[in-house]
């Protein structure tokens, strides 16, 4: 299958996270073509306040469907699994991020690809870096792995 290379950040800290990114891997085993995904990560939450532990990890894969599509998707397997939105980083169910869209740069009303965090977050480059060091952000030019290192060396 054709397509784009398509990154998504999976995360959960309520109820069963493991079950839920469970569920999230059947789901985008579905969505999209040529799925890899990476080990699960327990983590701390950052930056979202005092909440549960996080489980997380990355799926990379090959998509048809346009950005905005794909991120409606995402959010509808999110609402799937009870995932609700009462505050900006409330804990959660599932929690499902566009990364990377292969070397788009998107910028619209509650859409932004590259994910506009993900480049200091540990938890979303650590899993992908294991699947797919060498994805480029088109923002940077740099990969996936190198984002990652220089992540490590700012401590």
């Amino acid at each position: 299958m054709g397509g784009v290379v398509v990154a998504v950040a999976l995360g959960s800290n309520l109820g069963d996270r493991r079950a839920h990114l469970g569920f999230a891997r059947q789901r985008l085993d579905r969505l999209l073509a040529d799925v890899l995904f990476s080990d699960e990560l327990d983590t701390e939450p950052v930056g979202v306040g005092p909440q549960p532990r996080f489980l997380n990890a990355a799926a990379t894969g090959r998509t048809t469907l346009a950005p905005r599509a794909l991120l409606d998707a995402l959010l509808a397997v999110e609402r799937e699994r009870g995932r609700t939105r009462p505050m900006p980083g409330a804990a959660r169910t599932l929690d499902l991020d566009l990364v990377l869209y292969g070397d788009r740069i998107v910028e619209e009303a509650g859409l932004v690809v590259p994910h506009p965090r993900f480049r200091e977050r540990g938890f979303v480059l650590e899993p992908l870096a294991q699947i797919a060091p060498d994805l480029i952000d088109p923002v940077t030019g740099l990969t996936v792995a190198a984002l990652r290192a220089r992540l490590a060396a700012r401590g």
